[in-house]
């Protein structure tokens, strides 16, 4: 692999900016993830002998980028889970959109359901059988020539769940084929990365927020005037 972006490390958490494309665990492809890929990288850079300790706290698709924290320590694993399932961490994301949103501030509750077959969410308005209730809130930022930058705050973590419900609202993710783009990025992206995570360290109980600078790319690095 590529030297990793890393974003924060301690004796505790490692935390990088994901590229797009990389695979954050396991898969059928059979492709090297990136559990793997930093666990050798710690052993050669840091002269480890034995094996290294690394556990994957949260995941981001593979076409999406971003903050993505792994724990070196069962116990920080373990602290940093019971966070997630509590949802005692704020998640920001930044996404280009095709089309203009219908508001510039919305709360969108929908209920998805995942289909195994063909890794697709289905979005409800209501509740249906088995559908998992999901909640975003969205913020527009503003017009990129043809495109549009959104700002996510996520409430739960639902499979998909950005993508599908943006969609949902008219306004899928550029280069997110899946749902409803016109056409791919060149790259295999789709224009989604998790921009900032605030969260309390798990052992120093200090208030923490990581901000992954936006991929390099022309319409992303436009994205940057809308920085607070």
């Amino acid at each position: 692999m590529n030297n990793p972006e890393i974003l924060f490390e301690d004796n505790h958490l490692l935390i990088i900016n994901k590229r797009a494309g990389e695979l954050a665990q396991g898969d059928e492809t059979g492709d090297i993830p990136l559990i793997d890929s930093l666990k050798d990288y710690i052993k050669k850079r840091d002269n480890k002998p034995g094996n290294v300790f690394l556990g994957l706290v949260h995941r981001l698709d593979r076409p999406t980028s971003g903050v993505l924290i792994f724990a070196k320590t069962s116990k920080a694993l373990t602290r940093m889970n019971e966070m997630f399932q509590k949802r005692n961490i704020d998640k920001i994301y930044r996404t280009i959109v095709q089309n203009k949103p219908p508001q510039n501030f919305e709360r969108l509750e929908h209920y998805l359901r995942k289909n195994p077959k063909n890794n697709k969410t289905t979005v409800y308005n209501k509740p249906t059988g088995d559908a998992k209730k999901a909640i975003l809130e969205y913020t527009y930022l503003g017009a990129l020539d043809s495109f549009h930058c959104v700002e996510v705050k996520l409430f739960t973590g639902r499979s998909h769940q950005i993508r599908a419900q943006l969609s949902a609202v008219g306004c899928p993710i550029k280069g997110d084929l899946k749902y409803g783009a016109k056409r791919s990025n060149p790259d295999g992206s789709i224009s989604l990365h998790a921009h900032r995570i605030t969260f309390e360290h798990p052992v120093k109980k200090e208030e923490m927020t990581i901000i992954a600078p936006v991929p390099k790319d022309k319409i992303w690095q436009a994205t940057n005037k809308f920085n607070a």
